[in-house]
């Protein structure tokens, strides 16, 4: 990817304000790209993201252990592996999973701008997965098994947090293509009704937790309602044996990296602890 000087400084204040927002999920940093125009990739913002094998990318995934062993991923142990309030700590209040499931972001819709690109086509063509799946909020693709989320709001920013099993299919093939999105699409343009919008792309770091983890922090530059804003939106994978949490967390106000560290370190004991039959332990604020 060619360089550019970097125009950059869970969408919500201003935007809901000019009433833009499709609805919002939700994170801000940088890192530099350039290039001159062309055409575009075809962006399917609406369309499902079904991730294929990518291969593994210099900077792959940190893997600890081998996949944890223990009884399958069920519906109503997904629910349990689920974090609280009392988890993530700050003033996030939970909301209702009908409308966490519809969060939305009309900043992450954009055809992703090949000319940015050296390697136009493939690189261009992660990019533009990145930014459908964080729309579609499935990141590691669809689940193939048990599936849960819980919807978090603070202020002006957002955390989606899901617990899912991909049993049929291998969550360590999207960390692997999420480790190479940094390199790959560390800046570039993207277009929706004739507004460009500047998206950066940043390695993120996670604790040591779960068999193979991948963070990323995703900033995205543009006008709504006549305005210009930026979303910055922290993400975060942690896979556990074939199942996984993710969470995405942020808005116009800042990032929320201290909230997904959180949430992915006492997260991921949840799950590891449902999947070996155990009752997860309390949050540290129910502690006395």
């Amino acid at each position: 990817m060619t360089r550019r000087t970097s125009r950059l400084v869970r969408v919500l204040s201003s935007a809901l304000a000019a009433g833009t927002l499709l609805a919002t999920a939700a994170c801000s940093d940088d890192g530099d790209k350039d290039g001159s125009r062309a055409s575009g990739v075809t962006a399917s913002p609406a369309a499902r993201k079904q991730p294929t094998g990518s291969p593994t990318a210099p900077g792959s995934p940190t893997t600890t252990g081998s996949p944890t062993g223990g009884a399958a991923l069920t519906e109503s142990g997904a629910q349990t592996a689920l974090i609280t309030e009392a988890d993530i700590e700050d003033d996030w209040t939970q909301v209702k999973d009908t409308e966490a499931e519809n969060w939305h972001d009309s900043l992450l819709i954009g055809t992703v701008d090949v000319s940015d690109f050296l390697t136009a086509k493939a690189d261009a063509a992660d990019c533009q997965r990145l930014m459908d799946s964080l729309y579609d909020d499935d990141l590691l693709g669809k689940p193939s098994g048990a599936n849960a989320l819980r919807g978090f709001t603070q202020d002006d920013s957002r955390l989606l947090y899901q617990v899912a099993s991909y049993d049929r299919s291998d969550p360590q093939d999207s960390l692997n293509w999420m480790a190479k999105l940094p390199d790959e699409c560390d800046q570039f343009t993207m277009t929706e009704n004739g507004e460009e919008r500047t998206v950066q792309v940043i390695e993120t770091s996670l604790p040591n937790v779960g068999d193979a983890r991948a963070g990323l922090r995703v900033t995205v530059q543009g006008t709504t309602g006549g305005e210009q804003a930026t979303l910055t939106l922290d993400v975060a994978a942690v896979r556990v044996g074939n199942d996984a949490i993710t969470v995405t967390a942020g808005g116009l106000d800042g990032n929320e990296h201290d909230s997904v560290e959180q949430a992915v370190k006492l997260g991921t004991q949840r799950l590891k602890d449902v999947l070996a039959g155990k009752s997860p332990a309390a949050s540290p604020s129910e502690i006395e």
